[in-house]
């Protein structure tokens, strides 16, 4: 649907609000605790977007979330551990986004073709 390399140093949020921005008329956000922001549901809920995001556990007030949906999170996961098998990809040799971005799409393309 959408694909965003940011610097390692930027917070999560900032990449899933260009992400958002990126994606036509999506139905629901599946995210972990790290996106449990305020500021985050709150942009969510103006475009119409479910936060399938479950609550960070210093909440004092957590937010209910659809624990079905939220399994489907594991998908993505297992895609980035498999990307991760590849040593370039998972320590991230190349300084420029542009040959990682590269790298990225020949070992997905590698790990579509293997399986």
């Amino acid at each position: 649907m959408a694909f965003l390399i940011t610097p390692g140093n930027t917070h999560d949020l900032v990449g899933a609000r260009d992400l958002i921005g990126m994606i036509r008329n999506p139905r629901r956000l599946l995210a972990d605790r790290a996106y449990d922001a305020k500021s985050l549901r709150d942009e969510l809920a103006a475009r119409r977007i479910k936060a399938v995001i479950p609550p960070n556990p210093t909440r004092k007030h957590p937010h209910r979330y659809d624990k079905t949906a939220y399994k489907g999170r594991n998908v993505i996961e297992r895609m980035f551990c498999r990307l991760k098998d590849f040593r370039r990809i998972a320590t991230r040799y190349d300084k420029r986004a542009d040959i990682f971005l590269s790298a990225i799409l020949l070992a997905a393309a590698v790990s579509w073709w293997t399986n």
